[in-house]
């Protein structure tokens, strides 16, 4: 069981509105208490944060909002002291424009750093291809010391390392010993399988009316990608007890399998984002950003094909929330309010008794929901920005408003709100004023009354870790699905050495009648009182042992 900390908006320690490494060793007991065994913090290393920290100017050095290496050698014992192990953030796609490599290999064609990114001529004295960037704009900027382009596959200020280049990958090599040897216990690796771009960088193709073409078939599971992932191993990770997970966008469960061998020659699991990427936009200029909901057929099969998949090949990572999602509850139930924590409760079910390793993210626990912003200065990520600024501003695709409520469904920012604590002022993350504004629901969601409720969304996910270290159906079962074309309930069953475990979830603000032969069966888990057999309430969840 993972739990996932956004460091800068989970508990300030010296109040100066940031979350600290001295204010994640403060809030131990409460993730002792909630059952974790992982801890993943995203990146504390120095930056400039154009990408809160996911653009990397030093690897061994902690970003000074976050304290200082002491801090973080007395919060890594502390973890360890309470039983716990942490994973830290590897971001080796990228790194900072700030970062020496970066600023030498930027000054000319020959020095030794000159090879330690993607550099091109341009071409008719434009970009070197038609590629654009995640977040918005071109994948290329042009750099007038060495009358080159370099690629950056996100922010300009993010540009693309050379793995090509043997010379690099050993920096980095050297760069996760040195937390490895500071006895870390893993790595979560930020867009991992983008190292290994398609020889020649061809042009993307164009969606009708798009100015950048994309990337992603030249840039994702690239031809070297296998090759760069076992050398890793080899060099490094199979020189350490850790646990690996590499984040994959594009991948297929097919392979998926070669990165997730049972064999340990790569990773342990991926991130895969098919689950969380169904409902797009019609117009497909826009991407993700869209107000639809996710059609429970169509999330039945996905996440379907990755437990069948993975089943006895490799092995799935599992997760709703993340600092790059909106809120589940938000977001996989059309109603966050009346039923908040039954809709929290359900999802956690219907996930948690999956197969493969669940990932909590910080304030799933108490069901926390999107903030539900209105205006365009209430958010600080720059993906959400740049996107606004170029599909409303600068094309013209889509409204003003219409973008608004795309971004209040789907920015990242959405995650990012600062940690519920208690229902004070800053809701206890912070004396001073947050880095980022609180989710108004703060005086009715938070930790300290969630924990004085014995029937609240943090003890229910408190038992869902529990049964989850305790049946070995949970952590090893087979998979199989109940009803693919039911639009209303999510049900499977999972089998192993002779125990089955039934799970039924009414992803419905209406009441159904389902029979399962659930009385067959002894009850494990539910979010409701008894009722009729049956009959499921809204949003209700049911998990029986067969």
């Amino acid at each position: 069981m993972v739990y996932q900390i956004y460091p800068r908006s989970f508990q300030d320690s010296n109040n100066d509105g940031i979350g600290d490494l001295n204010g994640i060793k403060q809030r131990l007991p409460y993730l002792k208490k909630l059952g974790v065994d992982v801890l993943w913090l995203n990146p504390i290393y120095q930056s400039p944060d154009v990408d809160n920290g996911y653009d990397i100017a030093d690897y061994e050095k902690i970003q000074p909002d976050f304290g200082t290496m002491t801090d973080f050698d007395q919060l890594l014992a502390a973890i360890h002291e309470n039983g716990l192990k942490l994973v830290m953030d590897l971001v080796v796609n990228h790194t900072s424009d700030q970062h020496k490599w970066f600023q030498e290999s930027k000054r000319s064609q020959d020095g030794p750093y000159a090879d330690y990114y993607i550099w091109r001529d341009p071409v008719d004295g434009h970009e070197p291809n038609n590629w654009g960037a995640s977040f918005n704009g071109s994948a290329w900027t042009y750099v007038p010391e060495r009358g080159q382009y370099y690629l950056h596959l996100f922010a300009p200020e993010q540009p693309d390392l050379n793995w090509e280049n043997e010379e690099v990958r050993q920096q980095v090599y050297s760069l996760m010993r040195f937390w490895l040897d500071k006895g870390i216990d893993g790595f979560r690796m930020d867009v991992i399988n983008m190292i290994s771009k398609v020889p020649g960088l061809p042009d993307g193709p164009l969606a009708q009316g798009a100015v950048y073409g994309d990337s992603s078939k030249f840039t994702t599971n690239g031809p070297r990608l296998n090759e760069f992932l076992q050398e890793m191993n080899r060099e490094v990770l199979s020189q350490y007890d850790v646990m690996t997970v590499g984040e994959m966008p594009g991948v297929t469960p097919e392979l998926a399998q070669q990165y997730t061998s049972l064999a340990g020659t790569e990773l342990n699991m991926v991130f895969q984002f098919e689950h969380v990427s169904l409902a797009g936009n019609p117009d497909r200029r826009l991407g993700k950003w869209n107000d639809q909901p996710i059609k429970l057929s169509e999330l039945k099969k996905s996440l379907s094909r990755w437990q069948e998949g993975l089943d006895g090949k490799g092995w799935n990572s599992l997760y709703w929330n993340n600092h790059d999602q909106p809120r589940a509850v938000s977001r996989f139930a059309t109603d966050d309010s009346k039923y908040r924590a039954k809709a929290a409760k359900m999802l956690g079910t219907t996930l948690h008794f999956l197969q493969g390793t669940p990932y909590v993210y910080e304030g799933e626990e108490l069901g926390m929901t999107n903030a539900h912003y209105t205006q365009l200065q209430q958010y600080e990520d720059i993906e959400s920005l740049n996107a606004f600024h170029e599909y409303v501003e600068k094309e013209k695709i889509v409204d003003e408003q219409t973008m608004l409520e795309y971004l209040a469904h789907m920015s990242r920012d959405n995650a990012r709100t600062p940690m519920q604590w208690d229902d004070t002022q800053n809701a206890g993350f912070s004396a001073a004023k947050p880095w980022f504004a609180l989710n108004p629901n703060y005086r009715e969601i938070n930790a300290k009354d969630e924990l004085a409720e014995q029937d609240s969304v943090f003890y229910y996910y408190q038992k869902l870790i529990k049964l989850r270290h305790q049946e070995a159906v949970i952590r090893y079962g087979s998979y199989q699905l109940l009803d693919p074309k039911d639009e209303q309930v999510f049900a499977y069953l999972r089998e192993f050495q002779g125990t089955t475990l039934l799970v039924i979830n009414n992803f419905t603000t209406e009441t159904v009648e389902r029979d399962y032969d659930q009385g067959k069966g002894k009850l494990l888990l539910a979010n409701y009182p008894a009722g009729k057999l049956t009959e499921l309430r809204p949003y209700e969840s049911r998990a029986y042992l067969l």
